[in-house]
């Protein structure tokens, strides 16, 4: 009788803490939501507003809206430009990543060759710098790369693409791990019957290796559109910057427009939820289970 009152009281002490984790980690992101329908640039207040009020979206869709003055305003969109330039470069860079780290991770764990393990522990040791701590060096390479080739130097996106696939060292690894557990017999037994290297990569390895792929997308995708530092300081113009360098500019010295930032932001967890919620499946696939089913 004693046992299953402790029991019953260890229970909902475990729910109490797990509703005060979820309302903590829901709170910011309600409270987001709730500032781009408010009136006004205040983030303070409460999370349900008195007055919903669509200014901020119309801002942000590039809809006639009232501004401080009561005056019908209509102006070009340039959050839906950010919009778009984030999904361009981080869909892009994604793509660019599984090709690089594709074709490494098969290199690492089907081929033998000199120095394969230190090179493996190299990619792994450079990847636990901060990317924040090479943003000088970014600056002055883009910088150097803009003297010959202006498309891809400082202040576009090819640039800004280039700089994101340095961070290729994880998701080798990533993909590496995935392809060991997939027997090299399989690949034997093709090459047998007469298929050559690429051909059991395409149509053997690659097709058992989709929901890792699926993870380093989904992975690279989320990182990418949502990356502030390197942005800020490889983009200068404002038709080339990405979502969040834009959302941040909205946040002036004595003139904070968080109605506009919240508005944009939340506009950024659209494509990445939509990413989400359709590779899903996958996401968990490909985390948990290896190539081979039991």
């Amino acid at each position: 009788m004693i046992r299953g009152k402790y029991q019953k009281l260890n229970l909902a002490l475990v729910y109490l803490l797990l509703g005060a984790f979820i309302a903590l980690t829901l709170f910011p992101f309600l409270m987001i939501i709730s500032i781009s329908f408010r009136e006004g640039n205040l983030a303070l207040g409460k999370i349900l507003p008195d007055k919903i009020s669509l200014e901020h979206w119309r801002f942000v869709l590039g809809l006639p809206y009232e501004n401080a003055h009561g005056q019908i305003v209509q102006e070009p969109s340039v959050v839906l430009m950010w919009f778009w330039n984030s999904i361009k470069i981080a869909a892009f860079s994604s793509f660019l990543i599984l090709l690089l780290s594709g074709s490494g991770a098969y290199a690492f764990a089907r081929l033998r060759f000199k120095f394969r393990s230190n090179m493996l522990t190299s990619l792994m040791i450079l990847q636990m710098f901060p990317q924040v701590l090479s943003l000088v060096a970014i600056y002055a390479i883009l910088n150097f790369i803009g003297n010959y080739i202006p498309a891809m130097g400082l202040n576009t996106h090819p640039g800004l693409i280039l700089v994101y696939l340095g961070g290729v060292s994880i998701y080798i690894w990533m993909i590496k791990g995935y392809f060991d557990t997939i027997p090299a017999s399989i690949e034997e037994s093709a090459m047998i019957d007469g298929a050559s290297t690429f051909q059991t990569f395409i149509g053997i390895l690659l097709p058992m290796s989709l929901p890792i792929f699926a993870v380093v997308f989904i992975l690279s995708f989320i990182s990418f559109i949502g990356e502030y530092p390197v942005a800020s300081v490889c983009l200068v113009q404002t038709k080339q910057w990405t979502l969040a360098v834009g959302a941040n500019s909205f946040l002036y010295d004595q003139n904070y427009l968080w109605g506009r930032f919240a508005a944009t932001a939340v506009l950024s967890g659209i494509p990445i939820t939509v990413v989400f919620m359709l590779c899903q499946r996958f996401l968990v696939s490909g985390l948990t289970s290896g190539g081979v089913k039991g």
